[in-house]
């Protein structure tokens, strides 16, 4: 965690009270709704802290930003109207500003990165009708951003800042006013998220004013932290590159506004990578039955991290859950890194002699550790290579584990943390292999609950070598392996015989065109 040095210039009181005054005036409340601040039970058990959710993923436009766009818009005098506003926008704040556009009747020129999720410009089309025009450009907010100071130029727009004007900044901070209101007894800290810094800067401006001892600790992916960076320096940042995953929160430059409030107002900033994100979701589903995209759940991931860090206990915490535009196709992403994210799962390279029995004997060597994957090819007639995932419960479980695999005379590599391994190569495991003659593939199903898939291996026959395997768990009530057997000819009747005692449903998959052509020896 980064400590926020703070100054105060001569004008810095000024500035507040101004802030103060625009936020208590602020019309955000003609588009918007007081967003509930929620429990999260069976978070709060797990971190022993009671964990509150700031629901802004429960807009009109499923985000907070609608707030500061509406606010700045109804602020333009008739001629500015009449004229046209423009924005820059990965995609909620443009949604603010189109559901704004449409409210008030005013032409509205939208630019969005080409990477913004396809359900974000969807959404700003949708919202805004005949009064918006969507152009895409760039591949960043800033790209972006670029774009719209020309075509601003050119034709005589308003420029509605995502983040970077004194009424925007005032409509985000209705944010923390809910949440004081919301919440008057004892409150350890307000985490938030934090790309350009209006969200953050608000909050923190209002809540230091009427509530000084509250922490406010703004969080940032570890490959967009430009706020972070700039406050440790003591002047803007400008990032060269920003990650895509957490898009709403993807900005090179933090506003110059913004910086000066936070510089002023804000106790700490918190990094957090992609796998926590992932994890912070899982927690917000299984609380609320509802999905934050990245930047919506970064606030709790940084809450989650401030917690163990510091050894809370019984503290009241407070997450903005700031938006949940997410992309559908992005889940299956989301759903296995949640489980490396919360350090659930162990990740592992591990080689064991290419000799029959090996399998059974690494798996018993698990104990009761439930295998979340399991891949493995044979090529090479000494060892084999297996990559596997498995159930954990701390970080210390990891060198548990590791530690067991040595004792067995198994050469293991950690791979929990390595982000080609997680990424890529689980993916690509597998092959054409010489070795692999007299082979069988088959799918099975068998029930899927701690200590099936060991199970499973002690039936297999001892004199039939296991050439390829590939198993991943799915939350699903019944697990799914595929496995390549070597059985020689003579020997099919009684693998046959096998099958049937072992009563799992199979299907015979040797003859699959897909296998010939990618795996087939």
């Amino acid at each position: 965690m980064s400590a926020v040095v703070t100054s105060r210039p001569e004008s810095a009181d000024n500035a507040d009270h101004d802030l103060l005054r625009r936020t208590l005036g602020a019309r955000v409340y003609d588009v918007a709704r007081e967003s509930p601040l929620e429990p999260a039970p069976l978070l709060s058990a797990r971190l022993g802290q009671q964990v509150l959710l700031k629901r802004e993923d429960q807009q009109p436009v499923f985000s907070f930003k609608l707030r500061g766009a509406y606010n700045k818009m109804v602020s333009l005098d008739a001629a500015q109207r009449a004229r046209g506003v423009i924005a820059a926008s990965a995609g909620n704040h443009a949604q603010g500003v189109a559901l704004a556009a449409a409210k008030l009747g005013m032409r509205a020129v939208i630019v969005m990165p080409v990477t913004a999720p396809q359900v974000k410009i969807d959404a700003v089309r949708r919202l805004g009708g005949a009064w918006v025009e969507v152009v895409l450009a760039g591949d960043s907010y800033s790209d972006a951003q670029a774009e719209a100071a020309r075509l601003q130029a050119e034709h005589g727009y308003s420029f509605v800042h995502p983040f970077d004007d004194p009424d925007v900044i005032a409509g985000q901070a209705t944010v923390g006013m809910e949440i004081l209101r919301q919440h008057p007894g004892p409150l350890h800290a307000i985490f938030v998220p934090v790309g350009g810094g209006g969200l953050l800067a608000g909050v923190a401006a209002y809540v230091k004013a009427l509530r000084p001892e509250i922490k406010v600790i703004g969080v940032q992916t570890v490959d967009s932290d430009a706020m972070a960076r700039s406050l440790e320096t003591g002047t803007r940042v400008t990032l060269d590159e920003v990650g895509l995953f957490a898009d709403g929160t993807a900005v090179k430059q933090v506003g110059t506004e913004t910086f000066a409030l936070c510089q002023r107002h804000v106790d700490a900033m918190l990094r957090v990578d992609t796998d926590a994100i992932c994890a912070a979701i899982r927690d917000v589903f299984q609380d609320t039955r509802s999905v934050p995209e990245p930047s919506g759940a970064l606030a709790l991931a940084g809450l989650k991290q401030y917690a163990a860090e510091h050894g809370l206990r019984d503290e009241t915490l407070v997450a903005i859950v700031s938006g949940a535009n997410m992309n559908f196709d992005r889940l299956r992403f989301v759903a296995e890194r949640a489980e490396v994210g919360e350090q659930r799962e162990a990740v592992f390279a591990v080689t064991i002699p290419e000799e029959r029995g090996s399998f059974l004997r690494f798996c018993t060597a698990l104990g009761q550790r439930a295998i979340t994957e399991f891949n493995y090819r044979i090529g090479d007639a000494a060892q084999a290579h297996i990559f596997v995932g498995i159930q954990i419960r701390s970080r210390d479980e990891r060198e548990a584990l590791t530690a067991a695999f040595h004792a067995q005379g198994f050469g293991v590599l950690d791979l929990t943390d390595d982000e080609l391994a997680k990424l890529h190569l689980r993916h690509m495991i597998g092959g054409r292999s010489p070795l692999a003659h007299d082979e069988l593939l088959y799918r099975f199903e068998f029930p899927e609950r701690p200590g099936a898939l060991t199970r499973f291996l002690g039936h297999m026959h001892p004199d039939w070598n296991i050439s390829l395997f590939h198993y991943r768990n799915h939350g699903a009530d019944y697990g799914r392996i595929l496995v390549g057997i070597q059985v020689p000819s003579d020997e099919r009747a009684m693998f046959q015989s096998f099958l049937r005692t072992l009563g799992y449903p199979h299907w015979d998959e040797s003859e699959s065109p897909a296998y010939r052509l990618l795996l087939g020896a």
